[in-house]
């Protein structure tokens, strides 16, 4: 049963933009399906919903890239039957999608100041002005970075706030932010957050697409959910809390179960004894038996990730040992680590889990071409399809084709595909870099349900982890580090998420 939202009543204040009854097909798709979505003037307003739920086409119908079947956009109490981009930025609506869509190879003033200073083919403002006008915007924001610095040099945080400035240069009235805290850390993600709300004092809406429900929680006044191309409601944050509002996303309830202790006594497959790499982690004990998932947390620049990366090859310790079936290993590269049966999902599947532009088959593959050789040295063809073929059956990757670019999948399907590619290496240790990042609350608990399938296969997983509750329900024991150091280590069942995050917080 869908609830609706009920309509506008006459005393309720006009809209900046509200889209009625805007319905979009995509050949004998249906993307929306009379679709209410009004913003009011300084407000925080989340759209919410499952990957194919309609948000992405919703909001290129704001911003006039799509043109709606049917419905009117209502902008400053005018209709329109659709927008074009040209009408849509004069209004003072921009798009921040995840990409950032800024210049790499310019600095940051530029980036800030680039739309206004344009006048013409070669001819640029002089840059005193960009950098005044660039210093001006991020005053308004107490935001402070350096002008002169490249954007490709910057962390991904710090690109966000520069794209949030080059909207503020260009007099925004609603900034859509399409999954702005997807790659950040949770103390990146709180600045960026408080960005947001800061928006306010000045007046200018914000549209939040999160999968992230704590974000919108904190930081929303309205949330909109879709599903299935269709408004479930449309409700203030105080009348909804988590638990309701992933029930809203998904249509099902979700009933909340913490994983019970792990008894195993056998030998660990991984074991960590005083391992230590300076400036990035000291004195780390650990052990992971077969099919026992390991949680590690904390704060940024705990050392989780470097540590990670040491058990992967990629960032040696200075001393300690690491030991596979109770046997020491030097793992001096990545190769190393693969054949000692480790596999490692990075936190950034995007630019170092996946190739982006190659298939869904080319990626399932990648690490394992040496193995796929027959004669002469060739790719065996049946060899590489079979693989393929477990791989994607086995993670159930939602493709029509192996053959279609990886990057056309949504978010969850993407990550199993990173999954078949490590599990085609046969690993018997594998680490969970973050694995949820950009995935949406119906696809997590699915991920979560195939890392449970593939522990009880015997596989040892070490799932490291901002989220909180992620990590205590999906863990059998939780790990806590904090300044390169582990200061906890606790069963989850013995933990709550309170506990947890007091020790986190030190």
């Amino acid at each position: 049963m869908v609830e609706r939202l009920n309509p506008v009543g006459l005393s309720a204040p006009r809209a900046l933009v509200d889209l009625r009854d805007i319905s979009r097909r995509f050949g004998g798709v249906r993307a929306l399906a009379g679709v209410n979505f009004a913003v009011q003037a300084g407000e925080v307003h989340c759209l919410a919903g499952e990957n194919g739920c309609g948000k992405s086409t919703l909001i290129k119908i704001l911003a006039g890239v799509l043109t709606p079947d049917t419905g009117q956009i209502i902008l400053d109490g005018v209709a329109h039957t659709h927008l074009s981009p040209a009408i849509s930025q004069r209004a003072g609506i921009q798009i921040i999608y995840q990409d950032l869509s800024l210049f790499p190879n310019l600095t940051v003033a530029e980036n800030i100041a680039f739309h206004h200073h344009v006048k013409g083919a070669w001819r640029l403002t002089p840059g005193r002005a960009m950098r005044a006008e660039a210093s001006a915007v991020m005053a308004r924001l107490g935001i402070a970075l350096a002008l002169d610095a490249l954007v490709q040099d910057l962390p991904v945080a710090s690109r966000q706030l520069v794209a949030i400035c080059r909207t503020l240069a260009t007099d925004a009235r609603l900034v859509v932010m399409d999954e702005p805290t997807a790659s950040l850390t949770h103390q990146e993600a709180d600045a960026l957050l408080a960005i947001i709300r800061g928006l306010k004092a000045h007046g200018i809406a914000t549209v939040l697409v999160s999968h992230r429900l704590d974000d919108m929680m904190r930081t929303g006044d309205r949330v909109t959910v879709l599903r299935d191309g269709a408004n479930v409601g449309t409700f203030a944050m105080g009348e909804v809390d988590r638990a309701r509002l992933g029930e809203l996303i998904t249509g099902q309830k979700r009933t909340v179960v913490t994983k019970p202790r792990f008894t195993s006594a056998a030998v660990p497959v991984l074991a960590v004894r005083g391992l230590t790499r300076a400036s990035h982690y000291a004195d780390i004990d650990l052990t992971v038996r077969p099919g026992e998932i390991l949680g590690i947390t904390g704060r940024l620049g705990a050392g989780r990730t470097e540590l990670a990366l040491s058990l992967f090859g990629m960032n040696p310790p200075d001393s300690g040992e690491i030991l596979i079936d109770g046997a020491p290993v030097v793992l001096r590269d990545n190769r190393a680590a693969i054949r000692a049966g480790i596999g490692y999902a990075s936190e950034d599947r995007l630019s170092l889990g996946l190739i982006l532009p190659q298939t869904v088959a080319d990626n399932t593959v990648v690490s394992v071409l040496d193995r796929l050789c027959g004669s002469f040295g060739l790719i065996d063809g049946r060899r590489r399809d079979a693989t393929i073929t477990q791989g994607l059956e086995r993670l159930q990757v939602k493709t029509a084709t192996a053959e279609r670019p990886v990057r056309e999948l949504s978010g969850g399907n993407q990550q199993r595909v990173v999954l078949a590619k490590w599990l085609a290496t046969q690993p018997r240790v594998l680490i969970l870099d973050s694995p949820t990042v950009g995935v949406d609350i119906g696809a997590k608990a699915a991920l979560f349900r195939t890392i449970d399938e593939l522990a009880a296969l015997g596989l040892a997983i070490i799932l490291i982890s901002d989220e909180v509750e992620e990590v205590l329900q999906q863990s059998h024991r939780v790990i806590v580090m904090l300044g390169g150091r582990i200061v906890a280590s606790h069963d989850a069942a013995d933990m709550t998420e309170d506990q947890l995050r007091e020790v986190i917080n030190g």
